[in-house]
């Protein structure tokens, strides 16, 4: 075995994206490009490890320069492989390190990604799992079935705790990775498990799948929670019982209850469908109960219903004060709520040119879009027209605008027919105009012959797009686990 050969065995070697100017990692020589191997001798997994590792007070960080590899050939000649053969990089060597040592100081390095090791898959096989809905021919990322704590801890993602090791469980206490979000579903735990159906093999301790238990063990770690639910499932009883014993324990923190999400492509899957108007109802009705009595006792609502079962229930969106400074935002609860919360610029009576401009949203926000937008269809020579966009990819059934695609906007939208096109910005990837199919913005104005453009944040922002077609970026999916996937997806 090679020197370098015995590195790659023992450690995560980590990309360098960055060195700060005048850090101890610039001063050792360090440049973009290099690799961490080790901190003080150990290997590194993940930039949590790196930055706890560096708590110690001394730390020797040993790093390599790798070289380019010669380029091998694969396949074997004279063999039905040949026509396979090709010429391939190999891995690069790692044999030139060197080593810099820092006290109490950061060195100054950034990384390329946040894992180093990968990251951690999901263990379950969920009824109502997204990753499972998904048409083909999208980006290999988004097929990727993650569950890490590490994520969850980072960015807020949500974690079923199901494929925790006992490793993983003490690194949590010890290193308080606190909060974590976690995926509940429901306290019952022959229900989770007839829910959730994790798979055997992957589950690496048995007693994670326990989740009174897990969230009894990590009584330390504060938890913010969801119930995905599911009509006829984990509803009605099976919801109040969820409710009261999560808020029973002192480090859950909150309770975001979302509805199920479906797709149009469910071949070969477990047959669930989505909440009738009365059975949403019925689940805010229970939910405002358990509100109205934690507010009393505790002076907090405790347990918060998405955007999406209000407008299933056709009932009112809670107050601002009521989302108590939108803790699950991300989760859908509060999403439209924050969105009002700016309401529209100051208006002119009149545009000095006349433009007309369609507005696009997913079915299920249409409405109350529609109505928020109302004033500004009193200036004069504004056409405005909010359009709502049947989901041509994921199917007539998922009705949020996040999942909107450039295939959904070719199909409700004519070329030429407005001066402005408003897509939702939550369809946009992060930092990008690429819509989840890849359409760019870009792409949609060439060939719709008009001017297109993402939507704001706020309505106040939306307003100034839609009077000024000044571009905002709004909510995006964000630096998260969605984003780290995409990392690994693009490797």
């Amino acid at each position: 075995m090679t020197a370098a050969e015995a590195l790659h065995d023992q450690i995560y070697p980590a990309p360098i994206k960055a060195v700060e100017a005048g850090s101890p990692a610039e001063r050792a020589g360090v440049r973009p490009g290099d690799v961490l191997l080790r901190v003080n001798g150990q290997a590194v997994t993940d930039v949590l490890a790196y930055r706890h590792l560096l708590t110690q007070g001394q730390a020797t960080l040993e790093i390599a320069r790798p070289h380019e590899a010669p380029r091998i050939m694969t396949g074997v000649p004279g063999t039905a492989q040949d026509h396979h053969r090709l010429l391939l990089s190999a891995p690069p060597s790692l044999d030139d390190t060197f080593t810099f040592t820092v006290e109490w100081e950061d060195p100054g390095l950034e990384f390329e990604e946040v894992l180093f090791d990968g990251i951690k898959k999901c263990a379950n096989k969920c009824d109502f799992c997204y990753v499972h809905q998904m048409p083909r021919g999208f980006r290999k990322s988004l097929y990727i079935m993650d569950d890490d704590y590490r994520l969850s801890f980072l960015y807020g993602s949500f974690v079923t705790l199901t494929n925790l090791t006992e490793g993983d469980i003490n690194r949590i206490l010890d290193e308080n990775l606190s909060p974590l979000y976690v995926s509940v579903h429901t306290a019952n735990q022959d229900l989770r498990q007839d829910m959730m159906k994790w798979w055997k093999l992957k589950v690496k301790d048995p007693q994670a799948v326990q989740i009174r238990g897990m969230i009894e063990r990590l009584e330390s770690i504060d938890l913010y929670t969801q119930i995905v639910l599911v009509p006829g499932r984990n509803d009605r009883e099976h919801l109040d019982d969820t409710v009261e014993y999560l808020s029973s324990r002192p480090n859950v923190i909150s309770a975001a209850v979302v509805p199920i999400g479906l797709t149009g492509h469910r071949t070969n899957l477990p047959d669930v469908r989505t909440f009738t108007r009365e059975e949403a109802q019925d689940s805010l009705k229970r939910l405002n109960v358990w509100r109205r009595k934690f507010l009393a006792e505790r002076g907090t609502r405790f347990v918060f219903p998405s955007d999406e079962l209000y407008l299933l229930a056709g009932e009112s969106l809670p107050t601002e004060e009521e989302y108590e400074g939108f803790p699950m935002l991300e989760n859908g609860v509060g999403m439209i709520r924050d969105f009002l919360t700016e309401g529209l610029p100051e208006l002119p009576a009149s545009l000095p040119q006349p433009r007309k401009v369609i507005l696009t949203t997913g079915l299920l926000f249409a409405e109350s879009l529609d109505r928020a937008v109302e004033p500004l269809r009193a200036i004069e020579g504004l056409t405005l027209e909010v359009r709502a966009v049947e989901n041509k990819t994921f199917g007539k059934v998922t009705t949020v605008a996040g999942l909107l695609t450039g295939r959904c906007f070719r199909h409700a939208v004519k070329p030429g027919e407005a001066d402005l096109l408003i897509v939702p910005p939550t369809t946009l990837r992060y930092g990008t105009e690429l819509m989840l199919d890849d359409t760019s913005l870009t792409e949609l104005r060439n060939e719709f012959r008009m001017d297109v453009r993402a939507g704001g944040a706020t309505l106040g922002e939306l307003g100034r797009v839609i009077l000024q077609g000044v571009d905002t970026s709004g909510h995006q999916w964000g630096m998260s686990a969605h984003a780290v996937k995409e990392q690994r997806g693009q490797a």
